[in-house]
């Protein structure tokens, strides 16, 4: 055989394939349907190393002073973040890989797992950690790293006090020109939306300006005022060229909290197929910690709550020849 990298030599497969150990065997007690279930798990944990990979390189691009918003690197950012959307589709469609197993083919081995569980999961919750979630959102805060060990914790909390994903976006968005720049165009867009808001939605004049007024009472919010004004910016006009690759990095974090929520969905309902009302091998609530944290684990809400604040096209204010040659629909 000729020298030079061998495929097996390469991808280590040894390793890979020999890391199959199942407990039931461990006990004389073969269950068929624990092969299945480590290699899902194993799959899961790779991904997540691979999306932890991609989230990280798109981080150090957006730490750096000035990212050009038609640039190729705001363009790598939001290729390797789709990356990321798409390899979230395959986790949440392994759900139904791990489906044919029915529930008393995992009784035949989950005794066996104790107090094992998804639940100490590091490298899920550094995504987490990395792309926004804080600990003081979290639910089940008891939980969180009750089963981890303390290096596993130690590396946690070393990534909770970086810059989180959300808030590199934060100082992105509030360098952004434009919307502060345009001589009275958000009172202009305040006066256009209240004026199309119905009778029944007068509350949503004050909502407008606890999220857009640089005034309002600090809340704990990840995106200011002032980034949340260049964010709706970009949604009204994302046709403008350099607009549209913007607008593709706010819809990919839109899609990624959106897989995130159907990964907890599915992953929710399967536990609840698969165990019903048990409590979960780690000593969680099993299914209710699922909904919990299905229903608060939303790092990008504050990007999708800005539709509630979009208007029809025709109603929007017209920009002036000097914006529009800045935005790149004007040519010389």
């Amino acid at each position: 055989m000729a020298d030079g990298v061998h495929y097996s030599d390469y991808l280590q497969l040894e390793k890979i394939l020999d890391a199959q150990q199942l407990e039931s065997d461990k006990h004389e007690q073969h269950a068929h349907d624990e092969m299945l279930f480590i290699v899902i798990h194993q799959t899961y944990e790779l991904w997540f190393k691979q999306m932890l990979f991609e989230v990280d390189s798109a981080a150090a691009i957006m730490k750096k002073p000035a990212v050009n918003d038609n640039s190729p690197e705001l363009q790598t950012i939001v290729h390797r973040l789709s990356r990321v959307v798409q390899i979230m589709k395959v986790l949440v469609h392994q759900i139904d890989i791990m489906e044919t197993m029915t529930p008393m083919d995992f009784l035949d081995f989950r005794d066996m797992l104790r107090p094992a569980s998804g639940f100490q999961s590091w490298q899920f919750k550094i995504l987490e950690a990395k792309l926004g979630l804080k600990f003081q959102h979290r639910f089940g805060q008891e939980y969180y790293i009750s089963q981890l060990r303390p290096a596993q914790v130690d590396l946690i909390k070393q990534v909770e006090q970086e810059r989180s994903f959300i808030e590199l976006l934060n100082d992105w968005l509030e360098r952004m020109p434009f919307v502060d720049e345009i001589d009275n165009f958000w009172n202009n867009y305040r006066t256009i939306y209240v004026r199309s808001l119905a009778t029944a939605e007068a509350d949503n004049q004050a909502f407008f300006d606890s999220v857009f007024d640089d005034n309002a009472a600090n809340q704990d919010r990840h995106l200011s005022p002032r980034a949340c004004r260049a964010a709706l910016f970009i949604m009204l006009y994302r046709g403008y060229p350099i607009l549209q690759l913007p607008f593709q990095l706010l819809n990919s974090l839109l899609e990624i909290d959106e897989q995130l929520s159907t990964w907890r969905y599915r992953h929710m309902n399967m536990v609840h197929r698969i165990i019903g009302s048990r409590i979960g091998t780690g000593g969680s609530t099993g299914r209710d910690y699922l909904k919990g944290a299905l229903d608060k684990h939303y790092i990008f809400a504050e990007i999708a709550r800005l539709t509630s604040f979009l208007i029809e096209r025709r109603k929007l204010p017209s920009l002036d020849s000097a914006v529009e040659k800045r935005l790149g629909f004007v040519q010389g």
